[in-house]
């Protein structure tokens, strides 16, 4: 089924965010609702990173992990990391043990402790479309995977020096962050309402 479907309590909702509980409640109370902050937008730059080829429930349930594991992704502190703590990632079960995912959600962090505060939120929210061009998707085949403000985007990430963001990953990551209102029209939580 590609079209909202009932929820346990008989809602509409978007497919994907019903197979498990863990996405009804993310799906409900987060996908999509717009978020703020560097040390925000830099866990979820990280999350969408670390998700990459995987699929996004193995990241929602490691989150906590991830939280503990990345210093609560807050950009100073991930910026101040060692080769020992890079070591101390790869063996940690909590989260997603890939090298390059590590390497790249620190030199990340030590890119953006560079920028000015509010640097990175100003510049993520810059390409949000104006959501009057944009009409609510009806099915899960109106939902892009890639768009030209997700390309853009990533563009701009990577010409600022961030490193694993393409285009679908900026997309993911407008979605996620409520750049874009990808909730299906029939949906209880479009336009945050759920």
């Amino acid at each position: 089924m590609t079209a909202a479907i009932p929820g346990p309590d008989g809602r509409l909702r978007c497919p994907w965010g019903l197979s498990t509980p863990d996405y009804v409640t993310y799906h409900d109370t987060e996908w999509g609702r717009p978020v703020h902050g560097d040390d925000a937008l830099f866990e979820r730059l990280c999350l969408e990173a670390f998700q990459s080829g995987l699929s996004w429930i193995t990241i929602l349930r490691r989150r906590e992990g991830f939280r503990r594991a990345f210093a609560d992704f807050k950009i100073p502190a991930v910026a101040e990391f060692t080769a020992a703590d890079k070591e101390r990632l790869l063996g940690d079960e909590g989260i997603i043990r890939n090298r390059a995912k590590i390497e790249a959600a620190v030199a990340n962090a030590r890119v953006l402790a560079e920028w000015s505060p509010g640097e990175l939120d100003t510049l993520i929210w810059s390409y949000a479309p104006d959501p009057a061009t944009r009409p609510a998707p009806r099915t899960l085949a109106d939902v892009p995977a890639v768009t030209a403000d997700s390309t853009a985007l990533a563009k701009a990430l990577k010409k600022r020096g961030l490193r694993f963001i393409g285009p679908t990953t900026a997309y993911a990551l407008m979605q996620a962050c409520g750049l874009v209102d990808d909730h299906l029209a029939d949906c209880v939580a479009r336009g945050g309402a759920a």
